[in-house]
């Protein structure tokens, strides 16, 4: 089950993050080590989440590698420690829309979320460059936490991407 897209408001927030880059089929990487650390990471600096985790993806060339960063946004900053790097999301216009169901269905669901924006003539915060698509902030934002809800037909995931201007 898919929402409408809609246009919302974010605020820039703190994040804590780990960077990799991968190619498409290698997407589960970033999870299997990002997020063990960022939690990790947390619990060492008594830090609180601000929010579900996510990918952030930075870069991307479908036909050879991605740079995405696997994140959870903070209550307040935190400092670096070894791969875990921070920063800040940044804030304004994003497009938005959440999907319940199976992970392997996202690339179709953010597929409909780039018609949308073609079709509203909505532009992303994104530069074209040789080496593939460069995003200001591009979420894929997870909000279900698979330890309560085991079966990945049932996860909730919000995709929310940055607009221009």
């Amino acid at each position: 089950m898919m929402t409408l897209p809609k246009i919302i408001d974010r605020p820039a927030i703190p994040y804590a993050y780990v960077p990799f880059t991968v190619r498409m089929d290698q997407m589960k990487t970033p999870a299997d080590e990002g997020f063990p650390a960022l939690f990790a990471y947390l619990d060492k600096h008594g830090l609180e989440a601000a929010g579900a985790p996510f990918y952030n993806y930075r870069r991307i060339d479908m036909a050879d590698t991605l740079d995405v960063e696997a994140g959870i946004p903070l209550t307040g900053a935190g400092p670096e420690m070894g791969r875990v790097r921070t920063g800040t999301l940044p804030g304004g216009r994003f497009m938005s829309l959440s999907w319940t169901g199976h992970y392997d269905a996202l690339e179709q669901v953010t597929g409909m979320l780039i018609g949308w924006s073609r079709l509203t003539q909505q532009p992303f915060d994104m530069v074209e460059k040789p080496d593939g698509d460069h995003f200001a902030c591009r979420l894929e934002i997870y909000e279900t936490d698979p330890s309560t809800v085991p079966d990945p037909d049932d996860w909730l995931t919000t995709l929310a991407f940055k607009l221009q201007g």
